[in-house]
């Protein structure tokens, strides 16, 4: 009886350690704009994406959520990091590989911290932070001038490998996609239209491989679409009746589909913390004009898309499903951010975030239950193509630029003569950003542009130890600065 007991007791203690320890499912699409996900849009969203609402009818749908940028590679490394990419050297635009890693070696990222406490990491995707190509005989580095395209049997010596992960199957970015990787090393080059079926069945598989352990998961999904190239293929053709881009969504949330279905079939869902999401908003790339004629407003309720400063650039669908955790069709309005993940798993093990990590980074798991965020963070930092910034603090939003500070029009270089220098808006009553209240309230965007120098400044935007930038060279006023050099160049002709 007593040997029963105890038993029963280390079964118990042992159900109670792997609740505490979920497994986490982080799909992250590119390019994929608010409106694009039918429940988040049901009026303006003419695609059918049956499974990322499935997600959000079992799970927490995110209103206000935020990516670090509205381009694809700062956003990307405030995932890993928790920490703002213009903190770093890269200060406008995005990374084009042949080239050292972006996040530093030493720097902890979601997957390393995830590592120490007994979680095997996998990324199937596009990682698109940079690392480099060596011959594999020689260790000479390979360079973009004499490659067009990394080759097959290339090693990567700074790869997701090196920053924490177990396991990579995917590609570096759109411009290199042909370069199929596995681990650290090319494999194959293979037509860019089988990438996306490739990522879906290798998410699969790995989770299937994973239920034959005994031991937590952290698999992250960099999904490639639907960015450029807009392949769908052949199954999918014609199934949105509104194009390639209609169609690659749908082929998109079929991914989604069968991922979730993996963790189904292996009983793994309940005690699986699965985030679903976009890098930023919609590209012009999907044809946006043409698709809003047919009735499909990609950015939804928000104004701009990829690129810019308004919302549309990087307001982002945000879905957790998290049984017994997360309420079942529930919406949390809290505004957060794609830097917030490593605190948030942090905070979900119990462990605090090693040192030298995470500056930007706030835990949303009090969200999951219908709770307030501690926060110590005064406000998130929005930040363009172009480098331009933006600074949120409840229903205020400062931008420091003309115009949209990205590719929609007007841009800065073709703002409406006599426009304000800066654009300040009340999100509560004009989320479409139409009403700049930028003269009316100098006050606020004062206050509200102190916290934003101050966040820069300080290296951090959360309470903690001292941190410092990776490079001076941070200017918050990007089109001010352009127009001054401008005149300073022609006062020297």
């Amino acid at each position: 009886m007593k040997t029963l007991l105890l038993l029963c007791v280390l079964a118990m203690s042992s159900l109670s350690v792997a609740a505490e320890q979920p497994n986490i499912v982080y799909i992250i699409c590119d390019d994929l704009g608010y409106g694009d996900v039918h429940c988040l849009a049901p009026e303006t969203c003419k695609i059918p994406t049956p499974h990322a609402d499935r997600l959000a009818a079992q799970g927490m749908i995110f209103t206000d959520a935020h990516g670090g940028s509205s381009v694809c590679t700062p956003t990307r490394y405030g995932i890993m990091t928790g920490r703002y990419s213009w903190r770093t050297p890269l200060q406008k635009g995005v990374v084009t590989g042949f080239a050292p890693n972006l996040i530093a070696e030493d720097r902890p990222t979601v997957a390393s911290v995830l590592k120490t406490q007994g979680y095997t990491t996998g990324i199937v995707g596009k990682w698109h932070l940079n690392f480099q190509y060596a011959d594999p005989q020689s260790g000479e580095i390979y360079s973009r001038k004499k490659y067009k395209k990394p080759p097959v049997g290339a090693m990567i010596p700074d790869g997701p490998l090196q920053r924490g992960f177990d396991y990579f199957h995917g590609f570096h970015h759109a411009r290199d996609m042909e370069a199929v990787i596995e681990n650290d090393r090319v494999i194959e080059h293979d037509a860019v239209v089988n990438m996306l079926p490739r990522l879906t069945e290798k998410a699969a598989a790995w989770i299937d491989l994973q239920a034959q352990k005994d031991q937590p998961f952290f698999l992250y999904v960099p999904l490639g679409s639907p960015h450029t190239p807009i392949v769908p293929t052949d199954q999918w053709k014609g199934k949105s009746g509104l194009g390639d881009y209609g169609d690659f969504v749908m082929q998109t949330d079929h991914a989604v589909g069968e991922i979730t279905a993996a963790l189904e079939r292996n009983g793994m869902a309940d005690n699986t913390l699965v985030i679903f999401t976009s890098d930023n908003g919609c590209s012009k790339a999907a044809g946006i004009p043409k698709l809003a004629g047919q009735g499909h407003i990609v950015s939804a309720h928000l104004r701009g898309s990829k690129a810019d400063l308004w919302d549309g650039g990087h307001r982002i669908p945000f879905i957790v499903r998290w049984p017994g955790k997360v309420a079942a069709g529930s919406q949390n309005n809290s505004l957060i951010c794609l830097t917030d993940l490593l605190a948030t798993t942090c905070e979900i093990l119990g462990i605090d975030m090693p040192s030298g990590s995470g500056e930007d980074s706030v835990s949303f798991l009090p969200a999951l239950s219908g709770d307030p965020i501690v926060s110590t963070r005064n406000g998130v930092i929005h930040h363009s193509f172009s480098g331009h910034f933006a600074y949120r603090q409840g229903k205020w939003k400062l931008l420091l630029a003309r115009a949209s500070g990205g590719w929609s029009a007007p841009n800065e270089a073709n703002a409406p003569a006599g426009s304000p220098i800066a654009q300040l808006y009340d999100m509560d009553a004009d989320i479409g950003e139409q009403h700049n209240l930028y003269t009316e309230k100098p006050e606020v965007a004062a206050q509200l542009l102190k916290l934003l120098e101050q966040d820069v400044n300080r290296g951090r935007s959360t309470q903690g130890e001292p941190s410092q930038n990776d490079t001076s060279d941070i200017v918050l006023w990007k089109s001010e600065n352009k127009k001054k050099n401008a005149a300073k160049r022609k006062k020297k002709d």
